[in-house]
This record gives structure tokens, sequence and C-alpha cells, in this order.
């Protein structure tokens, strides 16, 4: 089920359009008026109508999320964010109507909107990174850090700084639009591509001083660090990064961590050795960003190999800085690429103390981790089917067949379903019962699934 159609769903449970709280129905009628300025807005509002009638009906819930796919799909930027944002905000209000605090009823479509820069047809997201990759100053963006270690400057091996990533007018949730030779398209539009338009470097100080004001400017006072995985360039990175900050309407500070993968499928085994020596620098940078920024909410989120410097760093920092530590919100680990035996036996025991169980997203479709598996010998974490791993204080939740990359290994941030399921986890901090997921009990104890 995609965002907007859950949250039409949840807010009918909850009494829309007569009966809801106020501030759910404010949103409710907010949706309605987004999508009332899209090309099919009578087939979708009918769509609507039919749920309001039966919101149990499985079938007309599949027609709505139909008929807002085809609608979406030529919307302009401000009428399709606008819809996203308006759902994500009744989500908000839906989660704070369990509480004694009502939620504040909406004025307008919520300042996430307003955060992002609207250049023609195409959107500007800012984001921040951290890196131990070799610099070069003198070339382009995409190319300032390359696959590399840093050699340390006098400063350190860290480098910082912001990217500005373009986002389509017609982009879509979970898709990382690049030029296509099957389209005759030979080089990069930021009106039909996600691109690092630029990669501007800070000094440390200057670096968190911007983080730290994006952060106060949020509503939940939040930030998020993606490291990414095996087989990813410095842009690569940053485009990915923007993407999930729109895709997942973040207000917070987006960043990114990238150590020095070569950006290539035959360089597995240099992504190898260089995560490992770059995971002290990432425990640096995650403790001094916990102390440096005042988050009050901090994402974590580790895909592939990256997700061994992440978990391993995490680990280091509840056992050296467990107060420090306690900062950290969430730690998401999808498609982990880590010897499943020595993830369960000294890795998950040591993060058994975070502010909240981890959640790892495993699939048995994943061509990568089955290569890695066959390369090492030994089961990864993130395999799902027979060898699905089960962990105290961890919440294993099955992605197999929600995957559209073409190596089937991105699916973390490839499909709508698993972006929203994050969404809910982020802006709602719901557990793994509280989201839309389907639970499984085995011998071995409980894992999720997606919904159909």
């Amino acid at each position: 089920m995609d965002l907007i159609t859950s949250a039409v769903v949840a807010a009918i449970e909850h009494g829309a359009p007569d009966h809801a709280p106020e501030a759910v129905a404010a949103y409710y009628r907010q949706i309605k008026r987004a999508i009332s300025r899209l090309d099919s807005a009578a087939t979708i509002l009918a769509a609507i109508a039919a749920l309001e009638a039966a919101p149990a009906n499985a079938q007309l819930q599949l027609a709505l999320s139909a008929a807002l796919s085809t609608a979406l799909s030529t919307a302009k930027v401000p009428d399709d964010m606008a819809t996203l944002f308006a759902a994500q905000g009744l989500l908000d209000a839906l989660a704070h109507s369990t509480t004694a605090a009502p939620a504040a009823v909406p004025a307008a479509v919520p300042d996430m909107l307003e955060k992002i820069a609207i250049v023609s047809n195409y959107a500007v997201v800012k984001v921040y990174f951290a890196t131990d990759r070799q610099r070069d100053l003198g070339k382009p963006p995409a190319q300032r850090f390359s696959g590399q270690r840093s050699t340390g400057p006098d400063d350190g091996p860290l480098s910082y700084g912001s990217c500005a990533i373009s986002i389509p007018r017609d982009h879509r949730m979970g898709q990382l639009e690049s030029p296509s030779l099957w389209r005759l398209e030979f080089r990069e539009d930021p009106a039909k591509h996600v691109v690092l338009l630029d990669a501007e470097l800070q000094d440390r100080d200057n670096f968190f001083a911007a983080v730290k004001t994006q952060v106060r400017a949020s509503a939940g006072k939040s930030a998020f660090i993606f490291v990414h995985g095996f087989n990813v360039t410095f842009e690569d990175a940053a485009r990915r990064t923007g993407q999930m900050a729109y895709d997942l309407g973040f207000d917070g500070a987006p960043v990114f961590y990238s150590w020095p993968s070569q950006g290539d499928i035959a360089g597995y085994t240099i992504d190898e050795n260089n995560i490992e020596w770059s995971t002290p620098h990432l425990t640096a940078f995650l403790a001094d960003f916990l102390a440096s920024t005042q988050a009050a909410q901090v994402y974590l989120v580790g895909h592939s190999m990256g997700s061994r410097g992440l978990a391993r760093a995490v680990a280091d920092l509840l056992a050296a800085q467990p107060l420090l530590a306690q900062k950290i919100t969430e730690l998401i680990l999808s498609a982990p690429d880590i010897d499943a035996a020595i993830f369960q036996h000294d890795i998950a025991p040591k993060l058994a103390g975070a502010r909240n169980p981890v959640t790892l997203y495993a699939s048995s479709q994943d061509l990568a981790l089955a290569a890695s598996k066959a390369v090492h010998g030994y089961p990864r974490a993130g395999d799902s089917g027979a060898g699905m791993l089960i962990v105290a204080g961890v919440e294993t939740i099955d992605a197999t067949g929600v995957d559209t990359s073409f190596i089937k290994h991105s699916y973390f941030a490839e499909k709508r379903s698993a972006l929203s399921d994050m969404f809910y986890l982020i802006r709602n901090n719901a557990r793994a019962d509280q989201r839309f997921l389907d639970p499984v009990d085995t011998v071995a104890g409980r894992y999720w699934t997606f919904k159909p």
C-alpha cells in the first residue's frame, strides 16, 4: 500500500470524514484539496468516497492506490508534493490523536515543501556529508572524491561539506532517475534526473554549525545519517541521500557518510578492506555528531557493506559512551552484508542497550548478498528465507518481493512500500507492530513481512 492510500485508509478507520479528531479531519480535507488539483481528481475522489463506505475492502484500497499512481506519474512537483505532505501530516495527526495533547490543526501544507527550492521544473535538496575519501577539489562535483583512501590532511582524515541534489518534476518515489541510452539520453538533465549539482567543502566547525541550524529549524530537532554500501561512488551516495530526504519528507538535516567504495562490482575485496579501514573514522564522526549537533532524534541508516561499519560503530559507542549513544533514536540496517553468526553472537548483544530495537530489512532475492555468501561461504545477516536472522532486540523484516533494482541490492530505497515503512518508523517512531506489516511466528521467534 502506498503512503497516500495508507494515510487515507487510516483516517477513514479513525472516523474521517465526519467523526475523526479535528486535526485528522483537517488533514483529510487537505489531502482531498491537494488531490482535486490532479488531472485524474474525479476518479481518485470517487475511489475515496467508495472507501469511506467500505474502508476494509481490499479491492477498493488497491483501486485507490492504482488511481493515485497513474495521476501522480504526470503531476507537477507542487501538486505531487502537496498531496504527499498532506498525507504525512495526517499520519502525524493520527499518531498524536492517541496522546493527551491534541495535534495542531494545519493551516497549510507542512513546512517541508517550503524548505525545498523549486527551480523551474525540478527541486533542489541540500544534504550534508562527511567522507574519508581522497579529495581533488579541482575536479567537477561528481569526481571530487575518489575511491581512494584519504591521505590524511593536517586536520584529519575527514572532509566535510554539503551537496545540492536535483529532484525532477516527474520524480517517482523510490526511484533514482538517471540518463538512459534506451531513451536516447546521453547527459544528465536536472529536469529529468536526480543529479549532483554541486559539492561544497566546509571546515568541521562550519559544517556542524550548518547542520545544527537545520536541526533546530526542524519540527522534531532531527537528523538522519546514511552510510552507503558496496559499489557506490560519492556521487551516487549524495544522489541517494537527496532522493531519500525528498521522498521521506524529512525536514531535519539529511547527512551521509561516504567511505571509499570503488563504485565497481569488481572492487568487492577492496571495498571490504576499505570499510574496515573507515570504521574507526565513522565511529569518531558519530560521536562528534551526537555531541555537537544537539539533535533530539538521530536516525542511522546503513545499507549493504556500509552496515558493517555502522553496526560496529554503534556497538562501540554503546560500550564506550552509553549516554551519548542513547541519542541515537533508530538504527536501520538494510541488506546488511555482515556474517550472520558474527552479527548474532558478537554485534547484536552489544546493541541491546540501544534506545529502540534495531530494524533489519532482509531479502532472499538479493543477488549481491548471494554473491557475498558464495565468496565467504557463510550466510549474511541480510539473508531471509530459511536463513532468516531472528535475534533479541532486532525487528527483522522480510523485504523479499519489494525490490525493483537491476542487481536487486537497493530495495531499501527502490520501492515505495519499503520507503513508506521507513517513513512510519522515522516520522512516527512506530515499531513493527504499529506499522503496515504482518507478523510471522516461527520456532526461532517472530519476524515481519510487508502486507500485500
